[in-house]
C-alpha cells in the first residue's frame, strides 16, 4: 500500500516503514505526527483518488531527527560589468519514518 501526501508545499509518494526528509516540522524528536493531506491511496489494483483530498485518510509518522541539507552555492555574474555575487544556502529538514497508512 502506498499514498501520495502533501507536507511543506511538496508532494511525496510514501510507503509504510519508509524514511523521508521533508521540510522542517516544528515538533520534538520521537514524537508522533499525523499527516492528513492525502491525495491518493493505492492498495494493489484498488486506487482512491481524492478531490482534492481522500476523505478520512491519515498517515502517521514518527520524527527521527532534524538537520540541514548540504550547502548549495549561488553565483551570479554580469560579464564586463565587474559584478560578482557569491551566496550559499542550507535548507532545514525533518527526517520522518512512516508508521502507518490508514484509509
Amino acid at each position: 500500500m502506498y499514498a501520495v501526501i502533501k507536507t511543506g508545499g511538496k508532494q511525496y509518494r510514501i510507503v509504510a516503514g519508509e524514511k523521508i526528509k521533508v521540510e522542517q516540522i516544528p515538533a520534538d524528536v520521537g514524537s508522533e505526527i499525523v499527516l492528513d493531506q492525502v491525495f491518493m491511496l493505492a492498495d494493489g489494483s484498488d486506487i482512491k483518488v481524492g478531490t482534492p483530498l481522500v476523505d478520512g485518510a491519515k498517515v502517521t509518522a514518527t520524527i527521527i531527527s532534524h538537520g540541514r541539507h548540504d550547502k548549495i552555492r549561488i553565483f551570479k555574474m554580469r560579464r564586463r560589468k565587474h559584478y560578482q555575487k557569491h551566496q550559499g544556502h542550507r535548507q532545514n529538514y525533518t527526517e520522518i519514518q512512516i508508521s502507518g497508512i490508514s484509509a
